[in-house]
């Protein structure tokens, strides 16, 4: 059987160690994830116009981690310290392809980043720093409780999980439409959904690759996205 293709967005990179120039990646543990649940991941270069005629030769799409969005995206008129790696090329391609997605029921799964700028795509904010290293959730493993009858809780199989995290902003106010399916226990929003949806679309600020090699409940989020993208075909 062919295996559903999966268009997972670029990120731009100024080094890389194997290359003499700057590069557009995606993480390894990332792809690799797809890989395992059946799909085949394709990169895509971030590139304005016809986004929504690019993605539909695909049968579904993983919205990746990265750097932050511009605070300018969620009408913030000013920029905390701690935002980095902002792209504009990058930020208005992601936007679309969260809108478009959205718009023509492709099957799609938003991680870190990714739940962020779907969030800011329907006009949701975002908290630029969730206030310095005592607070923020880097390089951090800790409990997520799931919201029970969500497309969240049907992939992982439970109303918990062990979250994998790497960030420093979290959504502040939600964008239209959307539904908390997860927090976290200092009440940091860790997972959304779009109720009414016309495709599969569940989104997570934790990074499941991180751990999907070792713990069937994170890798079951790749399996869901495929599944669904196989059924869409």
């Amino acid at each position: 059987m062919t295996r559903p293709l999966i268009a997972v967005p670029a990120r731009f990179s100024a080094t890389t160690s194997a290359l003499r120039y700057a590069a557009e990646v995606n993480a390894r543990a990332l792809i690799e994830a797809v890989w395992r649940a059946g799909g085949e991941p394709a990169g895509i270069h971030p590139a304005a116009g016809d986004v929504a005629g690019r993605l539909t030769r695909f049968d579904g799409i993983l919205l990746p981690g990265g750097g932050d969005l511009a605070p300018h995206r969620y009408g913030a008129a000013d920029t905390h310290a701690a935002v980095y790696d902002v792209d504009d090329l990058q930020d208005t391609f992601d936007l679309e392809v969260a809108r478009r997605a959205l718009d023509l029921g492709i099957p799609l799964l938003a991680i870190c980043r990714g739940l962020q700028t779907v969030n800011v795509a329907l006009g949701g904010t975002l908290e630029q720093d969730m206030g310095g290293p005592e607070r923020e959730h880097r390089h951090l493993v800790h409990p997520v409780a799931v919201e029970r009858g969500t497309l969240l809780e049907r992939a992982l199989g439970a109303e918990k999980a062990e979250a994998s995290c790497y960030h420093h902003q979290r959504v502040e106010r939600l964008g239209s439409g959307l539904a908390i399916t997860a927090r976290a226990a200092d009440g940091t929003v860790e997972g959304l959904e779009l109720p009414g949806a016309q495709g599969w679309f569940t989104a997570v600020q934790w990074h499941p690759e991180d751990t999907a090699d070792r713990d069937p409940a994170q890798q079951a989020l790749f399996d869901a996205l495929v599944g669904a993208a196989r059924e869409r075909r």
